[in-house]
């Protein structure tokens, strides 16, 4: 009965927010954009309001992260589809919760489900980032050749346009098609180009084009910035090795914690309903599945490829 109850309540909600044309995020924005106003602003925060530079922080630092990768890899559209899938975990998450008749699993696991297509598209934009950052080793490595014996940053990338993979190919044709036909000045057309790739070494590599327009002498200052991109690859190879093994540890771990639970139904029964009806039972599942969540987390975070930072 509590089941319907509560399945009958979430319908209702969807309902009324069908029936006025809301949107949940909207909500919650609206909610802290008013919870913060009630706090005194400090000057720093004040600064960064200034400069426009505002630190987002936990779920809404996912959320816009991950949002920032699907733009960068051409899926936008699809942001919208995660949070559908989102959405839908979150009510799982709370149903599942309520139909063992655990309140304090509640939050937990709603929350925890809710964030899981936000880890795995993190998770997939690692690996993403790093045929990224091998593709521009490549790809910056034979225009930056082309470039020293043209002189012509246009030309050096005409030369080898159709060399490249359609990951960094797509992004050199739209610089092409603005620096000839839309805006006439290269170095507007090189800052815009710079933003379309979130990497500090392609925007020094930028930087250092920009600079050779003025004094030609500069070229010998781009290939050192190429040499970081290989730099961050051998890197990387390395920590990946290092990591392996505690990943996979962790994965380990994590499904023994998980498939435990229905295999005490069966190995011991009376252990089975202490942790399910339990008060203690109860609190050690909610405490188990927040450490659980906060560790799949960690290890996603922790799983980035290296990077250089300016």
């Amino acid at each position: 009965m509590g089941s319907l109850m509560f399945i009958a309540s979430i319908l209702m909600i969807i309902g009324l927010f069908l029936v006025f044309k809301l949107s949940p995020f909207e909500l919650i924005d609206e909610m802290n954009r008013l919870l913060s106003k009630r706090k005194k602003e400090s000057l720093k925060s004040k600064i960064l309001a200034v400069k426009k530079v505002t630190k987002k922080k936990g779920i809404r630092y996912i959320i816009f992260e991950t949002k920032e990768i699907l733009r960068m890899s051409g899926r936008e559209n699809s942001f919208f589809i995660l949070l559908v899938i989102s959405l839908i975990l979150f009510v799982l998450g709370m149903f599942i919760a309520v139909s063992i008749n655990n309140i304090t699993l509640i939050p937990i696991l709603a929350i925890g489900l809710a964030m899981l297509p936000f880890w795995y598209v993190k998770l997939v934009a690692t690996k993403w980032k790093s045929e990224l950052n091998n593709e521009l080793e490549t790809a910056l490595s034979v225009i930056t050749t082309s470039y020293i014996r043209t002189d012509s940053i246009i030309t050096a990338i005409e030369e080898n346009i159709d060399y490249l993979n359609p990951l960094i190919e797509n992004i050199f044709r739209e610089f092409l098609l603005d620096s000839k036909l839309i805006n006439s000045n290269l170095k507007m057309a090189l800052e815009k180009l710079s933003r379309k790739i979130d990497s500090d070494v392609f925007g020094e590599w930028i930087d250092a084009i920009i600079a050779c327009q003025e004094d030609r002498t500069l070229k010998v200052t781009i290939t050192p910035v190429i040499a970081k991109l290989s730099d961050m690859r051998i890197v990387s190879g390395e920590l990946n090795n290092i990591l392996y093994e505690p990943v996979k540890e962790f994965l380990m771990m994590m499904t023994l914690v998980v498939f435990n639970i229905p295999l005490l139904y069966f190995l011991n029964k009376e252990w089975y309903d202490t942790l399910m009806y339990t008060t203690i039972g109860k609190v050690a599942l909610s405490i188990s599945a927040l450490v659980l969540f906060v560790g799949i987390s960690g290890v996603i975070k922790h799983s980035k490829p290296v990077e250089y930072r300016r």
